[in-house]
């Protein structure tokens, strides 16, 4: 559908063959860099999101409430309708260039996936590290796009310049449910395989697994399957937590999971109640379970991924010249 109200900025709308059923809505930003609002508990204060919707088209994901502030639903047009920021490095440079900026971190990914399949098309990415480096702005991303693995030179080299801190993401080894669930992501075998390459490439990766899906991925057997290709891959650590059903996510899951779990229905709704995190009961099994795998694999004591690896220069007018250690993150369990 297209927006109830104008895009600001909007250049053109398009559709084009290779990626069908996706609206592009091109747009020119004034400014593209987010402030995070004072008292958040988020490990980061500054956020920069090209891309608005994501084709990925998780069904579980968080930020499809996000999409209504555009005048779209929370649903089929969070999957299919693409807000591209097409001039996004070169209004992220010239804000980076102000006196007023003072190089905290910046997190990318934190709303929708800056490596979903619409970077294939519009190649923002690596102006936007080129412009974050360049200015010594250290910084993190969080994908589950396999078209990160086209930017590892420029990643490495901006790992020379600033704190870069690199996270996957990826909670489930189950590639049917993964095609049904994540259907416009790469699958868990290609994340895997990235992982691997990062690391080959001597960039630290940590694992955001995140959702665990009750009575889904979170039998032993699952965990098991999970943590033990992760650490096969090299994963520098791995950040694990139950599903969040915020509103606009919640109801969109509800419908998938009816259709496809009807059995599993009840039991959601007496896990959740009314609110969007499972019950306290559930979360406190599910860190035990989670604890005890780390440490069957080695990741007790490790990073995870929750943007908190990059930080920023204390007051320095000057990026740094030579390469800035990754320091450890506080893991979530």
């Amino acid at each position: 559908m297209e927006p109830l109200l104008p895009l600001a900025g909007l250049v053109r709308s398009i559709s084009t063959p290779e990626f069908s059923g996706v609206t592009f809505h091109e747009v020119t930003a004034k400014s593209v860099l987010n402030k995070v609002p004072s008292g958040s508990n988020m490990p980061f204060e500054w956020t920069f999101n090209p891309y608005r919707g994501c084709s990925h088209a998780c069904v579980y994901c968080f930020a499809r409430k996000s999409h209504t502030y555009l005048e779209f639903d929370a649903g089929r047009d969070f999957d299919s309708q693409v807000v591209v920021k097409i001039n996004a490095a070169e209004v992220l440079r010239k804000e980076l260039a102000k006196p007023s900026w003072e190089r905290p971190q910046v997190a990318l990914g934190t709303n929708t996936d800056p490596y979903q399949r619409a970077e294939g098309r519009y190649a923002l990415m690596p102006g936007i590290i080129r412009a974050l480096a360049d200015s010594g702005t250290p910084f993190s991303i969080l994908t589950k796009g396999t078209l990160l693995a086209r930017d590892i030179p420029l990643l490495k080299h901006a790992a020379t310049q600033v704190p870069v801190d690199l996270g996957i993401s990826l909670a489930m080894t189950n590639q049917d449910l993964a095609e049904l669930i994540e259907p416009g992501t790469p699958s868990p075998r290609a994340r895997l395989k990235l992982i691997a390459r990062l690391r080959d490439a001597g960039l630290g990766c940590g694992v955001m697994a995140m959702p665990i899906l009750p009575w889904l991925t979170d039998s032993d057997e699952a965990l098991d399957d999970l943590f033990a290709e992760l650490t096969k891959a090299g994963a520098t650590g791995v950040t694990a937590g139950a599903l969040y059903l915020k509103p606009g996510t919640r109801e969109w899951f509800m419908d998938w999971l009816a259709a496809q779990h009807p059995e599993l229905v009840g039991k959601y709704r007496r896990l959740y109640g009314k609110g969007a995190y499972a019950s306290k009961e559930y979360r406190t099994w599910l860190t035990g379970r989670v604890t005890f795998f780390k440490a069957k694999y080695g990741f007790t004591g490790t990073s995870g991924f929750s943007h908190r690896n990059a930080r920023a220069a204390t007051g320095s007018a000057v990026a740094p010249a030579a390469a800035a250690p990754l320091p450890g993150q506080q893991p979530l369990f």
